[in-house]
């Protein structure tokens, strides 16, 4: 289905997608130093573990779930993805079948009217645990405790429902204020030996096979003897962090969004973790104190959103001084820029490892090294 957008690569074969992004990552960074041959997925179908689908309707009023068409709002009815998990996918049709029986609402973007906006649903892939999250326009809900009833009965694996409340006119899928319906309100899965709590707003990556390969991929790169200090900057739930605690002297998250902060230090705990702390603030900052008080960190591990870092960012790892820096990207076209920023403050390219964590998209994540 081309109309949803999403799949740019789509009726390409695996191993030609896989050709096509080796260039693309030879052409951006290729001149910074040799590109390692990809790392690929060996079944490269139904890999995401958080599915999204826009609940609306259509003109004739049947209720649909599926995506925006690309660069619009015009929802594309999808029944089936061959990258998102089957029993999710399952159990966002039952949900947009239940409205109707349930006489629920649903949100219209024109006029600012009904109830149900969205639906997401996150997999634990080693725990099999899931996370339904209903996004509403209001906390209000008919009958909640029968159609959470009613659902788990048609998909009694679902362990946590959540109603999620967005009343605001943007493009944002989920609002800021939970209300758990139904289990503990987060999921569990585990990733690198280590057991992480999903909530609904953390980011956890899609793809657990691949991201196995990634974080493992900028452990190896970061070259740890267990003495050195680590920052983990961009540090989400604690993710890389915990994952090298193991062989690193001391790790140091910092992280922006408190939710995710929290959930971080509850993983910590969780896995028994002594030698890692989490922050919550602007990691350039932190860092540009920490040098301040005359402090010193070993290496820094950055994994910044698509739009990459910041020369205030940049500025900051420079005085901070590390030995290596491991960036992690999803987007190798903002890490190009910043890499040549890196090199104004003296830091040269030594490995560049890409990794294909989005198989039939035009996407692809890279693991660089850079030293002194």
């Amino acid at each position: 289905m081309k109309s949803c957008g999403s799949c740019q690569y789509q009726g390409i074969q695996y191993a030609d997608q896989l050709k096509m992004k080796q260039k693309s990552v030879e052409e951006l960074l290729g001149g910074f130093c040799k590109v390692e041959p990809i790392i690929g997925m060996k079944d490269p179908r139904f890999y995401r573990n958080k599915v999204h689908h826009v609940i609306a309707k259509d003109r004739r009023g049947n209720i649909l779930n599926g995506f925006y068409e690309e660069r619009s709002h015009n929802v594309v009815s999808v029944s089936e993805c061959m990258l998102e998990d089957k029993k999710s996918q399952e159990i966002i049709a039952t949900i947009a079948g239940l409205t109707k029986s349930f006489k629920i609402f649903i949100y219209n973007e024109d006029n600012g009217s009904g109830l149900l906006r969205h639906v997401l649903v996150r997999k634990g892939f080693s725990t099999g645990e899931i996370m339904v999250v209903l996004v509403c326009a209001s906390p209000i809900f008919p009958s909640k405790n029968n159609f959470v009833k009613e659902l788990r009965r048609q998909h009694p694996e679902i362990t946590t429902v959540v109603l999620n409340i967005n009343d605001k006119d943007t493009s944002m899928v989920l609002g800021e204020r939970n209300i758990t319906l139904y289990g503990p309100g987060f999921i569990k899965d585990t990733l690198c030996g280590m057991t992480f709590k999903i909530s609904p707003s953390s980011f956890y990556q899609i793809n657990p096979v691949q991201t196995e390969k990634l974080y493992g991929k900028a452990i190896e790169y970061a070259g740890l003897t267990g003495k050195e200090t680590v920052i983990d900057a961009y540090c989400g739930i604690g993710t890389i962090g915990l994952a090298a605690s193991a062989k690193a002297g001391k790790v140091i998250g910092v992280e922006l969004n408190n939710d995710a902060v929290k959930d971080a230090r509850i993983n910590t705990r969780e896995n028994k973790v002594t030698n890692a702390e989490f922050y919550q603030g602007d990691a350039g900052a932190f860092m540009t104190k920490m040098a301040e008080r005359g402090e010193k960190a070993d290496i820094v591990i950055m994994d910044p959103p698509r739009s990459g870092s910041t020369e205030v960012f940049i500025e900051a790892v420079n005085v901070l001084n590390p030995e290596k820096v491991v960036y992690v990207s999803c987007n190798p076209e903002t890490q190009a820029r910043d890499l040549k920023y890196f090199a104004t403050k003296g830091y040269r390219v030594r490995k560049i490892q890409p990794v294909d964590m989005f198989p039939f998209t035009a996407h692809c994540e890279t693991v660089v090294l850079m030293s002194k």
